[in-house]
């Protein structure tokens, strides 16, 4: 399964930066934005109270984008990771997260254009519940691991809006945390590793430019299974950028998650880093 998943990853670090003598570049557009948000408090003989502190998170996002008329392949690739310690406790992990999606779209001089797309989600690091003493591990580098493959029509108007609908097919891996993720409850005498289910996937992102130094881009996913069509996975990524000036810029991320299977409860995190805005020729 890790060969597997690392031959997986690998062609997929290909599509995504490859860039061989027989495909021009002048069909390629590339651009990257990463940001880094450190805190860090240390006291000594300090009688106003409090402890020492340290905090860091990691935020980097590529787009890779291959234009040959009729053809179009999008790639983006997402990062986010990042550790907390307060006093003599240790490192605790804040933010933990590898969101990689290609999408292949042919255009034939219609409103909607058909396309393909896959999509591998994971964390980078292991993760855990810190609600519970002593913590407890829920995740680790693709445990789970999901892998999502859609097939329908998508539109889009001036790059700043896109939206697409199709049939979807998606994986679930799990191995040690397979009872959280996997495993069916009705099977009393197994645990299932590997979950295929088939359904509906839409997603829709656009980006606009409110000042003359600041963008709102916005990202919102729906997921939905054939057999279950009224309970929906939904993921809706929102990022605002202010551009200091050309090199650097601050971000606010805010990401609402929702996915039963994983939670009963909605999922929300917000970050906010100073980073370095860099674009690609």
């Amino acid at each position: 399964m890790k060969s597997f998943i690392i031959i997986l990853l690998s062609i997929f670090s290909t599509i995504l930066f490859a860039q061989t003598d027989s495909l021009p570049k002048s069909n390629w557009s590339t651009s990257a934005i990463t940001g880094l948000n450190i805190s860090q408090i240390a006291l000594s003989n300090w009688t106003q109270g409090g402890d020492n502190s340290l905090a860091w998170t990691f935020f980097s996002k590529i787009d890779v984008l291959y234009s040959s008329n009729p053809w179009a392949l999008k790639n983006n690739l997402k990062l986010a990771f990042g550790r907390t310690k307060l006093g003599s406790a240790d490192f605790r992990t804040n933010d933990n997260e590898i969101y990689l999606e290609s999408v292949l779209t042919y255009d034939i001089n219609w409103v909607v254009n058909p396309f393909f797309s896959n999509t591998v989600r994971t964390v980078i690091s292991n993760g855990y519940n810190y609600s519970q003493i002593p913590a407890l591990q829920t995740a680790k580098f693709f445990d789970p691991g999901y892998i999502t493959q859609s097939l329908g029509f998508s539109y889009s108007k001036d790059k700043v809006f896109s939206s697409r609908l199709g049939v979807a097919l998606q994986e679930t891996f799990a191995d040690q945390f397979a009872h959280l993720y996997v495993d069916d409850p009705k099977t009393l005498d197994k645990i299932e590793r590997f979950k295929l289910e088939t359904g509906i996937e839409s997603v829709t992102e656009g980006a606009y430019s409110f000042a003359e130094n600041m963008l709102a881009s916005s990202k919102l996913r729906l997921f939905s299974r054939f057999n279950s069509l009224d309970v929906w996975d939904v993921r809706w990524d929102n990022t605002i950028t202010a551009q200091i000036n050309k090199y650097f810029n601050t971000n606010l991320n805010v990401v609402l998650i929702y996915e039963k299977s994983q939670s009963l409860k909605t999922q929300i995190k917000e970050a906010l880093q100073f980073g370095v805005t860099y674009t690609i020729l």
